[in-house]
């Protein structure tokens, strides 16, 4: 088998640079260079853009499993059987200090959104042999990394020509506002304001099934309610003290959510050369229902999705990259040369 290379470079970001959470401006960003790279001088490939999940980094593609294949092993080994055309795939790192960007931009983490557009892109194509043209360019995701790859592809037609989102956040009522409960009662019985929480998550031992969702509510907080004069930097879409929703927070983080934002996107959608969008049927989120309903809206507007469901829950679901990879490659500009 032909193998592909990893580089490891690390991307220097002017946007990121200062950022409100302090994180880190210059980002190792890992680039699969598929196996013809250094015997072709002359060719030249589409590029596809890997982003993660929750607390995951472009790194975390290259984990090897016992029982899964990394990134580069799952690349090298459909390229090599025919299943997918050569790609180079750069795996980018979103990450902040609370868990994750949802690659939009936002005054309390920093300007993801554009990093990604304006920065990453821009990046691969002047460092490695891309075909610079938004008909070369895909993106892939699964979880945040599925919300991030639909949210980048709506909002940046130009740039993104096609896109894979493995169990996306979207329906935040069925996503989000269920967990929110959780959150209450963690605050709650271990006497902790939010601003206390996130100075002490990461000593703390007790991470059960309250620490989770607490750290991923004052996250995406974070990400779709920014407040630059609130104390914590954001506002949160629910009451300390009583649990009830703060409707007008709430509607801030629904305007970031898919569902919603598909009809004010139809032409972005429309120009997609792949839309593809996926989730078990027991997946713990009820992603799956968030699917379905933006699958019919996109199916009422006339333009074609590839909309598949499987037998598995959130959780350890790499193995779904066999399908969207091999129709992302097929979907964009072939290598040239």
């Amino acid at each position: 088998m032909k193998r592909g290379t990893v580089v490891r470079p690390v991307l220097e970001s002017a946007l990121l640079r200062g950022n409100p959470l302090g994180d880190p401006a210059d980002r190792i960003t890992p680039v699969y260079l598929p196996p013809s790279y250094e015997e072709q001088p002359g060719r030249r490939y589409p590029l596809i853009l890997a982003i993660t999940g929750f607390m995951g980094n472009g790194r975390m593609h290259l984990n090897e499993s016992f029982l899964d294949d990394s990134l580069d092993a799952r690349l090298d080994r459909l390229i090599d059987s025919g299943a997918m055309g050569e790609a180079i795939v750069v795996m980018v790192d979103a990450m902040t200090r609370y868990g994750g960007s949802q690659f939009v931009d936002s005054s309390a983490t920093g300007p993801y959104g554009r990093y990604v557009i304006e920065e990453v892109i821009p990046w691969a194509d002047a460092t490695f042999r891309t075909i610079p043209h938004r008909d070369a360019r895909g993106i892939f995701g699964k979880s945040s990394g599925g919300y991030g790859s639909i949210r980048l592809a709506m909002d940046h037609p130009d740039v993104l020509g096609a896109f894979a989102c493995h169990s996306g956040d979207m329906a935040f009522e069925y996503c989000y506002l269920t967990e929110w409960p959780k959150t209450l009662r963690y605050l709650w019985h271990n006497d902790l304001t939010p601003k206390q929480f996130l100075d002490t998550f990461r000593e703390r031992l007790d991470r059960g099934e309250g620490y989770f969702s607490t750290l991923n509510d004052l996250a995406m907080a974070s990400c779709y309610s920014p407040d630059p004069g609130s104390d914590l930097g954001f506002d949160l879409p629910f009451d300390l003290e009583t649990g009830e929703v703060i409707d007008e927070v709430w509607q801030r983080w629904l305007a970031h959510d898919p569902v919603r934002i598909i009809d004010e996107r139809v032409e972005a959608l429309r120009s997609q050369r792949l839309v593809f969008i996926d989730c078990g049927k027991k997946d713990e989120w009820f992603l799956d229902v968030g699917a379905r309903w933006a699958v019919s809206k996109i199916h009422s507007l006339g333009i074609d999705v590839v909309h598949e469901e499987f037998d598995a829950g959130h959780m350890s679901i790499p193995y779904r990259y066999d399908r969207s990879l091999p129709l992302l490659t097929k979907a964009l500009l072939p290598p040239e040369g």
